[in-house]
């Protein structure tokens, strides 16, 4: 794979490595493949695809369906319409019932920029986090996509995976990607400000701290792509290196990884801990770095508060 892969595209590049030897890999669509970019799936193995049409609770009861006989299902559709319109079903049909269905939000975020709040999911992570059963994972780039989409192929139980929409800049190397499963990965380690990212936010954190670095300020980097289940090991032990810790995640500041954080820091290791996040508010109209820019989701803005955070 190239340099920038968005991941959705490896999603569907590991998908189909492994149906050329299991036939019970499916994937599901709610006429969604174009921009879940699973057309190619679709083509090369049409007997192990199903197009529902824009029907996001039949897409997920199906997905159940062909679980319970023995199929890895793999249902694509927008995170926005995915975890509301089918949540019911996520919770009864799939986590309820522990099938082995892996439902893939693609588009989360504000990754569909210009077509405002009824196409963003800001609540997901909040959302399915609260199903007993559920994990949760947000991956930062291809080759960590990649990882947690093997690791997913050789488990029985429900997750959900969101990604965005377009190609992303690597955090990791094909060479260099340590990944363990439910384990968040530590990029570095610090003594002044521990920051706690998950998906898209993971890449403007490291570039935080290298910033932070040039201004003699240290950093921990956690990459928390497993926000459910949630080291809790990891943040406690690094955050209680450090004098402030910062969450920063492309969703609502409600219920997601900042309240995550902060529950383990304030029963663990008490210091003040910053949720940077979008607002409790429609976002405004643009791409996904024009969105980030405009409300301090770079890696300038997110050094900017650490400094006054530890001023």
């Amino acid at each position: 794979m190239g340099k920038n892969v968005a991941n959705k595209v490896m999603i569907n590049t590991v998908l189909m490595e492994a149906a050329k030897n299991d036939r019970d890999v499916v994937v599901l669509c709610s006429d969604s493949r174009g921009s879940a970019s699973a057309t190619p799936f679709a083509e090369a193995f049409p007997g192990q695809f199903v197009e529902v049409g824009i029907a996001e609770q039949d897409l997920v009861g199906i997905a159940a369906g062909l679980a319970r006989v023995g199929k890895k299902a793999f249902p694509m559709s927008p995170a926005c319409f995915l975890t509301t319109r089918s949540y019911e079903q996520c919770k009864v049909d799939v986590a309820y019932s522990h099938t082995n269905v892996k439902l893939i939000g693609i588009s989360g975020g504000v990754s569909y920029g210009a077509l405002g709040m009824s196409h963003h999911s800001a609540q997901d992570i909040a959302a399915m986090s609260a199903i007993p059963g559920m994990r949760v994972y947000l991956p930062s780039d291809c080759h960590q996509t990649r990882c947690l989409m093997e690791a997913l192929l050789r488990d029985q139980e429900p997750a959900y995976v969101r990604v965005g929409r377009n190609a992303v800049d690597p955090v990791y190397t094909e060479e260099d990607c340590p990944f363990e499963m439910d384990r968040a990965t530590v990029i570095c380690e610090g003594t002044d400000v521990c920051l706690v990212a998950c998906g898209e936010m993971v890449l403007y954190a490291k570039g935080a701290a290298e910033i932070l670095k040039g201004k003699g300020v240290s950093a921990s980097v956690i990459d928390m792509y497993c926000v459910k289940p949630f080291d809790e090991e990891t943040v406690a032990a690094l955050a209680a290196k450090a004098r402030v810790v910062i969450s920063v995640e492309e969703h609502s500041p409600y219920g997601g990884l900042g309240s995550r954080v902060a529950q383990v820091v304030g029963e663990r290791c008490p210091r003040p801990v910053i949720t940077m996040a979008l607002p409790d508010a429609p976002v405004v109209t643009g791409t996904s770095k024009e969105v980030f820019a405009h409300y301090g989701l770079t890696a300038e803005g997110i050094a900017e508060r650490a400094l006054k955070a530890l001023a």
